[in-house]
């Protein structure tokens, strides 16, 4: 768990040619309590001061002479292995906003900024990159476990060929268990189209997705992602997809919803598993909402422009906060408009040669093919993952959704 300490003992870099502005935020911080704050205005210096530091927030202006705040972060990612980039962008120009979070900043605020403002969003984004980097050494944690465990039945075997058997056949219904718990056939709602796919590492997984029609003209979608592999993935993922199944047969507020099986999940779970998820319900006008629980950005490809809106996650891990509140944002398709949603095994997918998959070229697949519909878009990401992966076993199940509104 991450605690306030964690937050203002983090380690913060300020990044701005001008030094008025340098002073205002390292004193705005250092009011607020952040107790590491340093500063440069020369941003090639940047990518060595983070090599040294691995600062947990960099405050990056993008206007600057002789390296811009762009050419910053594409140094900064050639670091940073997993592409994740710890970085609030400061921009007076408004369309340096989608540009800015497409090379990989987290947040951005505009000047000249609100003091109040851009507290708020340092914390935010200090708390999230803590639990990032928890998650990470969770995860690191439970697949050594699951190596040193595999590495001791390679060594003790399965004494008989009956136990061997009774355990793959185990394996296997565990395997059909989780699967039967999928939609079976993709559902038909009216004015959409939907396209959906899972591959989980091993027999089971964390992953999942549902559909359900609401009692009012709408319907909810979801994917999910539990933190962890395997069998006790699976489970976790079972008992919230049953979760959400029962609480929206009985109410339709997703975040009265979201707030009941957070505490489920807060009471039932492990103190390190949590789930992230992006949740959205939809009507037959394309009229709707979402909400980003702690999940990776979704992509929402629009047919009138051709151009791809980034929705963000607004919302705490599943299971983490009892406290935590959900709040659901505005979301409307038009027709031709392709909603992309899922999990980190896709982007993080790996190649032979260790290279991952990348936001960059899944945006390029819905930005090429989102005008020939839903269906070119689901074609063209199963063959270039199969493509890139030449496949190598992954680490993460790989998990996505694709919603077209067709009329």
């Amino acid at each position: 768990m991450v605690s306030s300490a964690d937050i203002l003992n983090a380690k913060i870099l300020v990044v701005d040619d001008q030094p008025a502005n340098v002073c205002l935020l390292e004193g705005m911080l250092r009011v607020a309590g952040y107790s590491c704050v340093q500063s440069t205005t020369n941003p090639n210096e940047v990518s060595e001061l983070y090599r040294q530091n691995r600062y947990g927030l960099i405050l990056l202006d993008l206007q600057m002479p002789g390296m811009d705040g762009f050419q910053v972060m594409e140094s900064l990612k050639e670091i940073e292995g997993d592409g994740y980039l710890p970085v609030l962008v400061i921009t007076a120009q408004p369309g340096h906003k989608l540009r800015a979070l497409e090379a990989g900043a987290k947040d951005f605020v505009s000047k000249p900024f609100d003091l109040a403002e851009l507290r708020a969003r340092v914390h935010n984004i200090l708390e999230v990159r803590l639990l990032h980097l928890e998650m990470k050494n969770c995860n690191r944690a439970l697949e050594e476990t699951v190596r040193e465990l595999e590495a001791s039945r390679e060594v003790i075997r399965i004494k008989t060929l009956e136990e061997r058997k009774k355990s793959e056949q185990e394996l296997a219904l565990a395997q059909e268990t989780q699967e039967s718990l999928l939609p079976r056939c993709l559902p038909q709602f009216e004015n959409f189209r939907i396209h959906a796919f899972n591959k989980p590492t091993r027999y089971v997984g964390g992953d999942f997705y549902d559909f359900l029609p609401l009692s009012s003209d709408q319907w909810m979608g979801v994917l999910a992602d539990v933190s962890g592999k395997g069998m006790p993935a699976a489970l976790l993922s079972s008992m919230v997809l049953g979760a959400l199944s029962m609480e929206f047969r009985s109410r339709t507020d997703p975040q009265e919803v979201l707030k009941r099986v957070n505490r489920l999940l807060c009471e039932k779970s492990l103190p390190f598993q949590f789930v992230t998820l992006f949740l959205f319900l939809l009507s037959p006008d394309g009229n709707g909402q979402f909400i980003s629980a702690g999940h990776n950005a979704a992509y929402l490809f629009r047919s009138g422009t051709g151009k791809i809106e980034v929705l963000l996650p607004e919302a705490h891990f599943l299971g983490m906060f009892d406290f935590a509140c959900y709040e659901s944002r505005g979301l409307h398709l038009d027709r031709g408009d392709i909603l992309v949603v899922y999990s980190d095994g896709l982007t993080d997918a790996e190649n032979p040669a260790g290279e991952m998959f990348g936001e960059q070229r899944l945006l390029e697949i819905i930005r090429q093919q989102g005008p020939s519909g839903s269906p070119a878009v689901e074609l063209r990401l199963l063959k270039a993952i199969g493509d890139f992966t030449q496949g190598k076993p992954q680490i993460d199940d790989i998990t996505f959704v694709v919603i077209e509104k067709c009329q």
